[in-house]
């Protein structure tokens, strides 16, 4: 796999986080942030390690002598980012969310170079600014100086907690290279199921009540945003540096727009504006349009 490749997989892993975020806005009015995240992992797992078992062959005795990263990785990427997501979609709406979410490019560069030595050239981060500008013109409707005078609810500061916690989960799964990303996955969300699941038994939800729309969304959650996003971000991972996969999350406001657009919503011009600038941002940093030009220059020559 190239890094091209990679970056493929990591525009599915943000397609389907776009629609945990819509999910989750419905979901958290009936089930609470540690209901949601425990029923979701334990679905997922039952998916996890039969795809595991059979296209890695986990090395168990690696998986006992790894356990300490393991475990960061569950509560980082498993309990606490979805946590502070699902706890922020209570006060606040999927955009604020993804406006938030945004800043977490930035965080992962800055943490990379300083934790990982990571190197970002003037053009990448050119690029980065320029998908920065993206999603605001999205989440502003075309008047970015409207970014001045949004005020920040309870909901908006849980999400900055969210990003805070998924750069430092990027950043350890970057360092753990020693297992298959997809037995990794398995293996920390097991270890962060066992973590929850005390605290699940003191306030367990009213199952009866319920709605077939959450449990879709639960459903939904576990199999595409888990199972989907988290194999997916853990072996682009492997290929490509966290900071430039961080930029990859700019997607998510662009993906949650079109899947508006297929429920009926109105999509404006600023919208889509928006998603090209985006889209453009992240071409730049992944250095997928230099790659064209010396396509180009080599079938020329």
């Amino acid at each position: 796999m190239n890094k091209y490749q990679a970056w493929l997989l990591l525009t599915l892993t943000n397609l389907f986080w776009a629609g945990n975020y819509l999910f989750g806005k419905y979901v958290t009015a009936e089930v609470s942030p540690l209901w949601m995240t425990l029923s979701r992992w334990s679905i997922a797992l039952l998916l996890l390690w039969p795809i595991a078992m059979y296209r890695e062959k986990p090395d168990w005795q690696q998986l006992v002598r790894s356990w300490r990263p393991l475990i960061l990785l569950g509560l980082l990427g498993v309990i606490g980012y979805n946590l502070f997501l699902y706890a922020a979609l209570i006060y606040t709406s999927p955009t604020n969310a993804a406006l938030v979410n945004a800043l977490n490019p930035a965080l992962i560069v800055l943490f990379s170079a300083i934790l990982l030595r990571e190197r970002m050239s003037a053009i990448k981060i050119g690029g980065l600014l320029l998908s920065v500008l993206g999603v605001v013109f999205i989440v502003t409707d075309g008047n970015p100086l409207q970014i001045l005078d949004t005020t920040y609810n309870r909901g908006d500061l849980l999400m900055l907690g969210a990003i805070l916690v998924w750069t430092f989960y990027s950043i350890v799964g970057k360092r753990l290279d020693s297992i298959p990303p997809i037995t990794a996955t398995a293996a920390s969300a097991t270890l962060a199921v066992l973590v929850l699941i005390p605290f699940g038994l003191v306030d367990p939800p009213d199952v009866m009540q319920i709605s077939n729309l959450s449990l879709t969304g639960i459903l939904y959650m576990a199999i595409f945003p888990s199972v989907g996003s988290y194999m997916l971000w853990n072996v682009a991972l492997r290929f490509i540096s966290a900071s430039q996969a961080g930029v990859s999350l700019h997607l998510i406001p662009v993906f949650t727009v079109l899947i508006g657009f297929l429920l009926g919503e109105i999509v404006t011009l600023a919208q889509i504006v928006g998603g090209l600038l985006v889209f453009a941002g992240v071409s730049v940093t992944t250095g997928f349009l230099e790659q064209l030009r010396q396509k180009k220059s080599t079938l020329t020559g």
